[in-house]
């Protein structure tokens, strides 16, 4: 059809405006995502925002009910602690592959990244609570770096889904839990990374990623995802 492109563009920024409406913590855990009222607030027709819907469910930063639409996960979600076991598993191995074959350029984006990271200011200007866009992008392309070095495009690709479904978790804990020494546990991973240390590495990736779900539960001891 002929208005087909059309339609992708303006289901593209009808996804984009709302998974940063998402993000920002402008709809409540469980808030129903409403397509008529999405409609009418972005001038846009139905099937555009359904479209963007879907998108948004697919990335994990809505979920679709059975008979009652569209709506933002709730943080109690099961999917968390699904997700918290799967990246233990993947991105752990991963970290290893990554250490026994990374070279000094692998060395040298590790190094550039956490720079970049812990200069980046984690708050958006004026709140302490929002998790500042930039901070997130830092946080992201640090430990991709860090997991770069495995050469494993497959694995690199399963990363970046885990990620972007994960980020409500992280935006919400980094909300809710308790203060966390952000710097030390990004710093300790470079070190020990490029130390070649793979255990040292790989326990405190375990522990990176199990801490965030426990913010967001507020139960220390329940594992979750960062």
């Amino acid at each position: 059809m002929a208005d087909r492109p059309a339609k992708q563009m303006l289901s593209g920024r009808v996804y984009d405006e709302l998974r940063d409406a998402i993000l920002r913590g402008d709809f409540a855990p469980g808030a129903a995502l409403k397509p008529q009222e999405l409609a009418s607030a972005h001038g846009v027709s139905l099937a555009v925002v359904r479209e963007a819907l879907v998108r948004l469910v697919g990335d994990g930063l809505a979920s679709r009910l059975t008979n009652r639409g569209f709506a933002v996960p709730l943080q109690s979600d099961q999917r968390w602690q699904d997700l918290a076991e799967a990246r233990r598993t993947v991105e752990v191995a991963m970290l290893r592959l990554a250490i026994e074959r990374g070279d000094l350029d692998w060395e040298a984006r590790v190094r550039a990244a956490h720079h970049k990271l812990a200069r980046t200011p984690a708050h958006e200007p004026g709140s302490a609570r929002v998790i500042s866009a930039a901070w997130s992008r830092a946080h992201r392309d640090f430990h991709r770096a860090l997991l770069d070095g495995s050469g494993n495009a497959v694995l690199l690709e399963t990363f970046d889904r885990m990620w972007l479904a994960g980020e409500l978790a992280r935006r919400w804990a980094g909300r809710r839990g308790p203060a966390r020494d952000h710097l030390a546990e990004h710093r300790g991973l470079e070190e020990a990374a490029l130390a070649r240390d793979a255990d040292t590495a790989a326990a405190l990736l375990e522990q990176h990623i199990t801490q965030t779900a426990a913010d967001l539960s507020g139960q220390a001891d329940q594992q979750a995802v960062l």
